[in-house]
């Protein structure tokens, strides 16, 4: 006979009865731990995840108020708002049971005890509490898309041969379960890639979970992402699932990756090795199946090689690696773009029949754009608001066109000069290596080592 997945803590001063209920209900459950002494139960609750805890209501000699009881009931409700306490005493009487009921005990029995009853009463507290947790899980996943609907994300837009080559890579690794690390300049749309391969892989009907590293403090890091037990530190009212655990059969999104602490980065890497966390304050580890993608601006290799990212977590995070290419190289993407972003405010502020002017539609396409797709929406955004006529022009634009000769203009160091003629050579190129290396007059060995030192890649 196979056991019934739970485990019972039964706490009752009388040896004779923790005998007897052992006895009974190691048959039935897989783990069964019995205490003579309440006053190590929060002890046990650390140690182990119980489902159930089978609690005498009196334990000083002479008393029979069940005060006793209905005081531990409550305390390990604190610790855990799911557990199941089941009341058992030889003083049953209606009054009592409905007091204990209403502090929050799952179920009243009195002795003597009918076994199979009393098997079936915890069996129907461990379905519940496993009912409980799931539905708590739930919740906080839909509060997540909900979240999500709400901010309404962009599809990728564009035709040119790098967003191209883009969505071919999308299509090939979504529906795989390889880890994914993102690399590209801020404000590219690291995560609307995130996104869509999420959208397009096999874990599509769960949560895509979106964690910034960067905007995570060091104390909170293990509580954001494995969760933590209500009272494992001052401020943990309640039990927090934390975000792997929410996104157990979903994705994760570790957003700047780069800027997670070398500290924190151990911890990381034991739970994508093991996939197991530990909420903070339980000694419980639980399986996580998650897919991971990452995201960075920040050249990794270059952080290795200063020692400020863990080389074993890199490989760990990289299987494959995408790039999202800087809205400065994509050739014919401007036009498309900005007249998606301008029917979308339009839209939304009500400004019907607006259109750009070609000197504005020539202004955009000039502009080299060091914000990004970000900097391009905000622009549009803007101009979609402060136009006043039915076209929108120059005057409505904050900036102005920018040309290679106003770069070379400003004092730079040397290498930053050197940076730009390597990327302008390389976007010319389309990222070929080897016409890049004959156009700069040098060899590909040399261009990759400038590429790697100044984090162009």
């Amino acid at each position: 006979m196979s056991l019934a997945k739970g485990k019972v803590l039964v706490v009752d001063d009388n040896l004779s009865v923790l005998k007897s209920l052992n006895f009974i209900l190691k048959h039935e459950f897989e783990t069964i731990e019995t205490i003579s002494n309440p006053e190590i139960i929060k002890s046990k609750l650390y140690e182990n995840d119980f489902d159930v805890v089978v609690l005498d209501m009196n334990f000083i000699s002479k008393e029979n108020t069940g005060n006793e009881g209905i005081y531990w009931t409550n305390e390990i409700l604190k610790f855990d708002k799911n557990i199941k306490v089941i009341l058992i005493t030889a003083f049953g009487n209606i009054d009592l049971a409905v007091n204990a009921m209403k502090e929050g005990a799952y179920d009243f029995v009195a002795k003597p005890w009918d076994n199979e009853k009393l098997i079936q009463t915890i069996k129907n507290a461990i379905k519940l509490r496993k009912t409980e947790i799931k539905n708590d899980k739930l919740s906080d996943a839909r509060k997540l898309l909900e979240n999500d609907i709400s901010r309404n994300f962009d599809p990728i837009i564009g035709e040119s041969k790098q967003i191209k080559n883009l969505k071919s890579q999308i299509e090939k690794v979504a529906t795989t379960d390889a880890n994914i690390l993102i690399v590209g300049e801020n404000g590219t749309g690291k995560e609307l890639i995130a996104r869509e391969i999420h959208r397009k892989s096999l874990r599509n009907k769960d949560v895509f979970v979106q964690v910034d590293l960067g905007a995570i403090t060091e104390t909170l890091f293990e509580s954001e992402l494995f969760g933590h037990k209500k009272g494992a530190f001052t401020d943990a009212k309640e039990d927090y699932s934390g975000k792997f655990l929410v996104a157990n059969g979903g994705t994760v999104f570790l957003d700047e990756i780069g800027n997670l602490p070398l500290n924190l980065q151990s911890k990381l890497l034991t739970v994508l090795q093991n996939r197991l966390i530990k909420p903070v304050g339980s000694n419980k580890e639980m399986p996580v199946d998650i897919r991971v993608i990452s995201a960075t601006n920040s050249s990794l290799k270059k952080m290795i090689s200063e020692n400020r990212f863990r080389e074993d977590l890199f490989y760990r995070l990289n299987t494959i690696i995408i790039e999202s290419p800087p809205l400065r190289v994509r050739e014919g993407d401007i036009e498309i773009l900005a007249n998606y972003f301008l029917k979308k405010y339009v839209d939304k502020y009500n400004k019907s029949s607006l259109r750009f002017s070609d000197q504005a539609i020539e202004l955009l396409c000039n502009y080299t754009w060091p914000g990004n797709i970000r900097e391009f929406q905000h622009a549009i955004e803007r101009a979609v608001i402060l136009c006043e006529t039915r076209s929108i022009t120059n005057d409505d634009f904050s900036f102005k066109p920018s040309s290679n000769s106003d770069i070379m203009l400003k004092p730079m160091p040397l290498e930053e000069l050197e940076k730009i003629a390597i990327e302008n050579a390389l976007n010319r190129n389309n990222w070929n290596i080897q016409s890049t290396a004959k156009e700069l007059k040098i060899i590909r060995q040399t261009l990759y080592r400038k590429i790697e030192r100044y984090g162009l890649k």
